[in-house]
């Protein structure tokens, strides 16, 4: 069963001298338990894509799905981790981690123990009372994807969440989240733009053009799980990354 269902999607935003179309005719589907990325240009809508997802802006047509009901434009359904870790710098660490079970609904001291029993599990044990800004930036990524983790919501949207590291600690983080997500099996649909990150972590890929996006390619990711970090020495590995590359080069060249 899918548990999230994209159905032609179109965002057309409306400015005082022009309209502007962002997405066209989306339409993509996140089974249950599978790693999905999207990967295309820069200001290609991927973005954009999540706002609607998230309830957060309505789509000019088309229609979200999850769980085989539409709820299109309704929040709070999903959990959603962005570029930046956006922790609350007064709220110490494993307050930080409860929030999103708070606005659930969650007791703090019943969110506050899932996160002092969740926090070892990730590398942070001894941080549980620290502050964000002693965290370097992997340690804070970690923070924020545990609290979407620990929310209700069974489909996670992550949005270049690796984006800012430096390449050595993006590489770390990747196989810590493929680690984690072995274990739990969320629905997650992944935002990147690095093409390597896409191969190496995910089920399937949808590879978007130019705005107005629409999908140029769906494609299966043939390594097997639980996937390895030696899969990046793998031919087929570089000959898909080259593939992906060849699409997104020749829709630059369209520009």
């Amino acid at each position: 069963m899918n548990k999230l269902e994209l159905k032609s999607i179109h965002q057309t935003f409306t400015g005082k001298k022009q309209r502007t179309s962002v997405l066209s005719d989306i339409s993509l589907h996140v089974k249950e338990g599978e790693f999905v990325s999207v990967i295309g240009p820069s200001g290609s809508g991927k973005s954009t894509l999540f706002h609607i997802i998230g309830g957060l802006i309505a789509p000019s047509s088309g229609e979200v799905w999850l769980d085989g009901r539409n709820v299109t434009g309704r929040k709070g359904l999903i959990s959603y981790m962005p570029q930046q870790p956006a922790l609350f710098p007064w709220r110490n660490i494993e307050s930080n981690v409860a929030l999103a079970q708070e606005v659930a609904g969650e007791s703090r001291d019943a969110a506050l123990e899932k996160a002092r029993e969740w926090l070892p599990k990730v590398g942070l044990s001894g941080y549980e009372r620290e502050y964000p800004h002693v965290l370097s930036g992997g340690m804070q990524q970690r923070v924020s994807f545990l609290r979407a983790l620990l929310g209700p919501q069974e489909v996670m949207c992550l949005d270049e969440p690796f984006g800012s590291l430096d390449a050595l600690t993006r590489q770390e983080m990747q196989a810590w989240l493929l680690n984690i997500w072995e274990q739990n099996k969320r629905s997650i649909l992944f935002v990147t733009h690095s093409i390597e990150e896409a191969l190496f972590l995910s089920d399937r890929i949808y590879v978007l053009s130019n705005k107005p996006a629409r999908i140029l390619e769906e494609l299966v990711v043939p390594f097997a799980r639980p996937r390895q970090e030696d899969v990046l020495l793998k031919a087929e590995f570089h000959e898909l990354r080259q593939h992906i590359q060849s699409r997104l080069r020749q829709e630059l060249s369209h520009e």
